[in-house]
């Protein structure tokens, strides 16, 4: 039989574990997570499958802003994953699409981000007060605002804003040391 000692000592392991355990599923349900880039309709910034790390309480203390990249519930179907797209629209603008170029209220959108410019024009539409126009940054490709049905994401279905990006780590591989002799 095991002394009192040792099963204390048990104890309080088995109860530091359960405690991290517990505290890392509430920081996952309440602070922060991680995503993955799920389509191209993020490339350059993301690449497909690469691990983004999300905030969930970004937005506590103030409101999103034109250009924060945002995970938010998929706005196709909720049931399915989340879409990770960036703001380019605000609460009472009016965005529109015209030769490869967005305009917000009439002003060009200078975005430094895209690597080619979009086909095509969408809109005008005038975003709703406590929605946002998301679109991808790979814009030929991304199922985004000028698709949707609902074109506007309103705030509550923001999960969190992206701060970075998991680096791509390469398999190890197992190297063979062999001395010459």
């Amino acid at each position: 039989m095991m002394n009192n000692k040792a099963m204390k000592e048990i104890l309080s392991w088995v109860v530091v574990f359960a405690v991290a355990i517990l505290l890392a599923m509430a920081i996952n349900k309440w602070v922060y997570y991680a995503i993955s880039s799920p389509t191209p309709s993020m490339e350059k910034t993301f690449l497909v499958g690469e691990k983004v790390g999300v905030f969930r309480l970004a937005y506590l203390n103030h409101k999103p802003e034109r250009g924060d990249i945002v995970v938010f519930k998929n706005p196709v179907d909720p049931e399915e994953d989340d879409y990770i797209k960036r703001i380019i629209g605000l609460p009472g603008e009016t965005v529109e699409g015209k030769d490869g170029v967005v305009y917000i209220n009439g002003q060009p959108l200078k975005e430094d981000y895209l690597w080619e410019y979009m086909e095509g024009s969408f809109g005008p539409y005038e975003i709703p007060e406590g929605h946002y126009w998301m679109m991808g940054d790979n814009r030929n490709v991304s199922g985004d605002a000028r698709i949707w049905e609902d074109k506007f994401v309103p705030f509550e279905d923001i999960r969190g804003k992206a701060l970075f990006k998991y680096p791509k780590f390469k398999q190890f591989k197992k190297i063979d040391y062999q001395l010459n002799q």
